[in-house]
């Protein structure tokens, strides 16, 4: 996932605003005595559980008209069943996180937040935030990020007909790469939902789309109302480029005015309700700066040392400075047999192509200059620049952007949908109101 698997996800960040709000501390002040509010499989969910979590919630969305508190606490534990079912399935596939995991994704949050580990750290315990309670949370956060790779992103295969259909939608066929402030609502219904049940929920969707067109604040009707996940932020999906949008999302948002309420739109998960709250952005050229360059390697082993290696390297840059061919020199010594049989040529490279010690080196030479010995995890190098020119790189920028559009299109359908399918294949029963 570049998103878990890529990098931290949305919902590991989410966590982070959410206990920077009110931190953990909340949890001191309940009661020994617990009791259970919900049974999930074979875990349960306490009613400590859901204060602290409901606590979050009333402070995120402070000066917001909230619904009635038995409401807002369904809302709240239909959460904690959902991430509650998404632990278990993740234990029952074997996902573990170490501690290793949890301190390199610690790590990469502080560097986000321009601090060092130990300046995060007491940023936390500053705020009230127990160090243990939050890498307790990030664990659950990194194991629900791994199921959903685990059992959905690595298996999504994108065909070059999907990437080229994509490329062929009104919304990239215009370069189009507005970014939209979008919030959600859905009616979802039940896997395998009866004829009845699809009725039901698309009543329920048009007389919201009514309320919200008649003045009712959305995110106080998503907080009331919504099967989404992002209910408890009032259903705030943040910017999206249509390229990180569901595909059946596109064209109804195209469509929208600033502040303007989409008629319901159906999907396998249910109905969806979107409110355009803000657009920015417009199409995007790329022009980078590739360099033509060639080089000679020599790979070190138990018979050639580094030592050995760097002075074979000065003794053929001497060569090459004192006229000999460079073409010949590589086919003849160069242990890149890729690049040997073409004079060592590597062609037209690309920023970010090659490790970033090459591309140090690389960036320093004018054309026609040869490079000094140097070091990178494939051997020793020598290299020499041939050219630079600015190329416009947008249609392959389109392309690859088109293919992870896909991508995380599909990932984010599929994960919706492996998430239902996991709610409903659960046993829970629901204990509030009766402990």
């Amino acid at each position: 996932m570049k998103s878990l698997p890529y990098r931290l996800g949305r919902q590991i960040l989410l966590a982070v605003s959410l206990f920077a709000l009110v931190g953990l501390a909340r949890a001191a002040d309940v009661q020994d005595l617990d009791s259970i509010v919900a049974v999930v499989d074979d875990s349960v969910v306490l009613r400590s559980e859901l204060d602290v979590k409901l606590a979050e919630v009333q402070a995120q969305n402070q000066g917001a008209n909230l619904p009635p508190r038995d409401v807002l606490e369904r809302q709240v534990l239909e959460f904690l069943i959902n991430e509650k079912v998404q632990l278990n399935a993740a234990e029952q596939a074997g996902i573990k996180i170490d501690d290793n995991m949890i301190n390199t994704a610690m790590n990469r949050l502080a560097q986000q937040n321009g601090m060092t580990p130990e300046q995060f750290r007491q940023t936390l315990e500053k705020n009230g935030v127990p160090y243990e309670g939050f890498r307790k949370e990030l664990r659950r956060q990194l194991m629900i990020g791994r199921l959903h790779a685990q059992e959905v992103v690595d298996k999504i295969v994108v065909t070059d007909q999907e990437v080229q259909s994509y490329l062929a939608s009104k919304a990239l066929a215009s370069g189009n790469q507005s970014a939209y402030h979008l919030l959600h609502i859905l009616i979802a219904t039940p896997d395998g939902a009866s004829p009845e049940q699809v009725k039901a929920a698309e009543e329920k969707a048009r007389k919201i789309v009514q309320q919200l067109r008649q003045g009712a604040d959305f995110r106080e009707v998503a907080l009331a109302n919504s099967d989404d996940k992002q209910a408890l932020q009032g259903g705030d999906l943040g910017w999206l480029k249509p390229a990180d949008m569901p595909a059946l999302f596109v064209e109804p948002v195209a469509k929208l005015s600033r502040g303007e309420v989409t008629d319901p739109i159906r999907s396998a998960s249910g109905f969806h309700i979107l409110k355009l709250e803000d657009v920015k952005g417009g199409a995007e050229q790329h022009v980078i700066t590739q360099t033509h360059v060639r080089q000679i390697l020599i790979r070190t082993n138990e018979l050639v040392s580094d030592q050995d290696a760097r002075i074979r390297l000065s003794q053929l840059r001497q060569r090459i400075l004192g006229g000999e061919n460079f073409d010949a020199l590589a086919r003849s010594h160069s242990d890149d047999k890729g690049s040997a049989i073409k004079g060592g040529d590597l062609g037209w490279v690309n920023p970010g192509d090659t490790v970033p010690a090459f591309e140090e080196q690389m960036s320093r030479l004018q054309p026609g200059q040869v490079s000094e010995p140097f070091h990178t995890q494939f051997g020793w190098h020598i290299v020499q620049v041939l050219g630079r020119r600015q190329y416009d790189s947008t249609d392959e920028v389109r392309l690859a952007q088109a293919r992870d559009a896909v991508r995380r299109r599909k990932a984010k359908e599929q994960i919706e949908l492996f998430d239902r399918s996991l709610r409903d294949q659960a046993y829970v029963d629901i204990r509030l109101g009766k402990e």
